[in-house]
């Protein structure tokens, strides 16, 4: 450690560069769009090289395409897969380790089908889990094998605050984002022995593809606000920070944990 006089320790001094990914390779699943993309770009903007992942081709050459644009210096790398299929994503996790070591992955791939509970089929309940849970975990196990015998790395699991408290509708999306959760907890402590940090983002509303429809009824989107401390729907830009924060030195001593980015709704009461 050094010291000035016994009474600053110069790494403290620091400051914004621990929360640079300079030098990083990200890898993002469901990059394609909504959460996905914004997170991609965020790590870009941040100095990461970055792994797109998801399952329109299309899709994610326009947003490698617009990061070519915009941040012409960063490396950016597209990969398609089925995260449904296991064995697909072995395949995967190798060609992406081809082409070099991946330092964070973001798990964010999800999606959801708002069936009331009376009325889940279980067709409905197995395409949720295979995606939200399942998949997230195979997705996990592949790159987190990397980071173990490489002795570091930092895994971003994309749960929900329907992981946390209970939502009117949605159980099966509901039932995997708290298995998202717990998985991020177990994994966090198998692997923290090895330097490898797992943690969590918890959002709530945010202006997606997949949420415009729903905020733009307006009973609905009062409902949400009204259980919303702070009053407003979260704009994809507000996730950028706490991912980079949980990806960088910054937070070399977080682990296990989900961060609800949700403008107070977790801990509103009556």
């Amino acid at each position: 450690m050094s010291t000035d006089e016994g009474v600053i320790d110069t790494r403290w001094l620091s400051g914004a560069s621990m929360f640079s990914l300079q030098g990083k390779r990200v890898v993002v699943t469901g990059a394609s769009r909504g959460i996905g993309a914004a997170l991609a770009v965020g790590a870009a903007a941040s100095g990461a090289d970055v792994v797109l992942l998801g399952r329109d081709r299309d899709a994610l050459g326009q947003v490698a395409a617009s990061l070519g644009r915009h941040l012409p210096e960063r490396r950016v790398d597209v990969h398609t897969c089925d995260l449904r299929d296991t064995e697909a994503i072995g395949d995967l996790a190798q060609a992406v380790l081809r082409d070099g070591p991946v330092d964070v992955l973001v798990n964010n791939a999800g999606m959801n089908i708002r069936s009331r509970a009376l009325n889940v089929t279980p067709e409905e309940w197995q395409t949720v889990m295979d995606t939200d849970l399942r998949g997230a975990f195979f997705v996990a196990q592949a790159f987190g094998r990397h980071m173990v015998e490489r002795g570091k790395g930092s895994i971003i699991n994309v749960s929900s605050v329907g992981g946390h408290v209970a939502l009117r509708t949605g159980v099966a999306y509901a039932s995997a984002k708290a298995g998202v959760i717990q998985m991020t907890k177990v994994l966090a402590l198998e692997w923290g022995k090895h330097n490898v940090r797992v943690n969590g983002i918890g959002p709530w509303y945010f202006r997606t593809p997949l949420t415009a429809g729903l905020l733009q009824q307006p009973d609905y989107l009062a409902e949400v606000l009204a259980r919303t401390p702070l009053g407003r729907v979260g704009e994809l830009d507000e996730l950028i920070g706490p991912m980079v924060f949980l990806a960088s030195d910054a937070a070399s001593y977080v682990t296990g944990q989900t961060l609800f980015v949700d403008g107070g709704m977790t801990i509103y009461g009556f």
